[in-house]
């Protein structure tokens, strides 16, 4: 068990959680204040056996609370949590329509574990974390696919007597995101919602998503994305297709919508970086126009000193009017020479400014160009060798790699060899390139019910990472989830439909190669 300084845990003000009135269209309708605090964090390595963690809530919900029981197995850990006296997230603002759980590494790094689906203020969640040092907390999001945690924590972890583990301390860097980043700033009018049970909580998830994705730029910066976002809520929203089917259809939306805002915030950032290009273009014009303008300046005082001299020349008839003219003509002189001595001076500083301009741009420049090539020639080496071996396309989440077929009968999550010999040459790939991330998703077709569906996915899910890792992967890069029967790729009214929902997607990704902004379709 380790102790870590962290940084998240919430304060609130007098107003906290009253609507403010006559709000404009760019004014949060809700303030939240956000300050430091300590919570704790806890290794799991040592764990031997099963141990178990409370739960208490915040503030922000003082009487929530709950209970983990935590299984460290080799390269994952178990967390089977249960959590009571959730209300709905929609009394944060009617932008929360979820809580998610998140586990966060002692370097800062969240992982999105999953959403709590709340029935009668309850909830559970079975999942499995890579990690094995880290601490827990939930928090209010407006829809499930968030891929950074909002400020609204309602729960942190909490050691108990009998928690078992080693104790050390650790400095935590993680900063909670600005509630900015999944805020919709629009007129309160327009963002409330009436919620009915007969629409599922799914469809209101979207509504926000494709907001929040649209607030970000998206219908600008990542069209294509967007828009298929914005068709996949139209078929959500449809009375014609039953509730599974808009739950369904309307889970893909939210996916879409953050995938689309984080191609936007990617582009716009590119966007900001040609703007500072320009920036230092411009600056490196006004230094050449500088060194122009003290060049004129030495020209023209050339010049005087040229007439002084011919003044004095021509005045030998007449020495006291010459005398006289000389010595005016020297004080010109003295002049011109302080003149041309500035300029001079100006005009060396602002070359030594354009040099240093040119060389900082063009070290820039190539320093650019040659990360941008390495990635771009890593994405596509990888991308080949990955469909030489099974289908693989690319997405803004990275390179998805598609294993259906006969890789899985029907209720069972065994691999079949052929299953096993792809796996085997995936890991040699994966081991070739350092510092891939892997994610295994897992999926089943319709058959059965939806609990025994998303414990068999979790199960392929597991056994295809578990097989990667003996083969020699990192199982700190490997994380699997299982989507049970939610995510079809085929009709399940067919054998060749239900073929291909029994798969298991493999997403690589990782900072040593780029994904493509144009990829944005998973």
């Amino acid at each position: 068990m380790k102790t870590m300084k962290s940084l998240f845990a919430l304060a609130v003000s007098s107003t906290l959680l009253m609507p403010l009135q006559a709000a404009p269209a760019s004014v949060p309708l809700y303030k939240v204040t956000v300050v430091q605090n300590s919570a704790k964090a806890i290794n799991y390595r040592y764990l031997k056996s099963s141990t178990m963690i409370d739960f208490k809530g915040t503030v922000l919900l003082a009487d929530a609370k709950g209970s983990a029981e935590i299984k460290s197995k080799a390269g994952a850990t178990d967390i089977d949590a249960q959590f009571e006296n959730l209300p709905a997230a929609t009394q944060f603002g009617p932008e929360y329509l979820t809580y998610v759980l998140w586990a966060i590494s002692p370097e800062g790094r969240p992982t999105n574990l999953g959403e709590l689906i709340v029935k009668k203020g309850k909830s559970e969640i079975d999942v499995t974390e890579q990690l094995q040092a880290f601490g827990l907390l939930v928090t209010a999001e407006p829809y499930f696919a968030v891929s950074e945690p909002s400020n609204v924590v309602v729960l942190e972890n909490a050691i108990r007597k009998d928690t078992k583990g080693k104790i050390e301390t650790i400095d935590a860097k993680y900063e909670l995101l600005q509630r900015g980043q999944y805020e919709v700033n629009i007129a309160p009018t327009e963002l409330g919602m009436v919620m009915d049970e007969k629409t599922p909580l799914a469809v209101y998830e979207a509504r926000n998503a494709v907001r929040i994705a649209k607030a970000a730029g998206a219908d600008a910066y990542a069209t294509e994305a967007y828009n298929n976002a914005v068709q996949l809520l139209a078929q959500a929203e449809s009375k014609d297709l039953n509730k599974k089917e808009r739950m369904s259809v309307a889970r893909e939306a939210v996916q879409r919508s953050e995938d689309a805002r984080l191609v936007s915030i990617k582009r716009q950032e590119a966007e900001s970086l040609a703007t500072e290009r320009q920036a230092s273009n411009d600056k490196l014009s006004v230094a050449q126009g500088a060194a122009t303008t003290a060049a004129l300046g030495q020209a023209q005082a050339e010049t005087a000193a040229a007439k002084a001299q011919l003044a004095q020349s021509q005045s030998d008839t007449a020495r006291t009017a010459a005398e006289a003219a000389s010595a005016a003509s020297a004080g010109a002189v003295t002049q011109a020479n302080a003149g041309r001595a500035a300029a001079e001076a100006t005009a060396a500083a602002a070359t030594q400014d354009a040099g240093k301009a040119n060389a900082e741009r063009s070290m820039e420049t190539d320093r650019a160009n040659r990360a941008e090539g390495d990635k771009v020639t890593l994405r596509a080496q990888l991308l080949a060798q990955l469909n030489a071996i099974l289908q693989t396309r690319e997405s803004a989440r990275g390179l998805i790699v598609n294993m259906s077929g006969v890789l899985f009968q029907t209720g069972q999550s065994d691999l079949k060899p052929a299953a096993r010999e792809k796996l085997a040459k995936i890991s040699g790939i994966v081991l070739a390139h350092p510092g891939l991330k892997l994610q295994v998703e897992g999926h089943t077709d319709s058959v059965g019910n939806d609990a025994s569906n998303q414990t068999l996915s979790e199960r392929r899910a597991e056994g295809a990472r578990d097989y990667l890792v003996s083969q020699g992967v990192s199982a700190d890069s490997i994380v699997s989830r299982g989507f049970g029967s939610t995510m079809p790729i085929g009709s399940n009214d067919t054998a060749a439909g239900r073929q291909l929902n029994r798969r298991v997607e493999l997403i690589v990704s990782g900072d040593s190669i780029q994904i493509p902004v144009k990829a944005e379709n998973q």
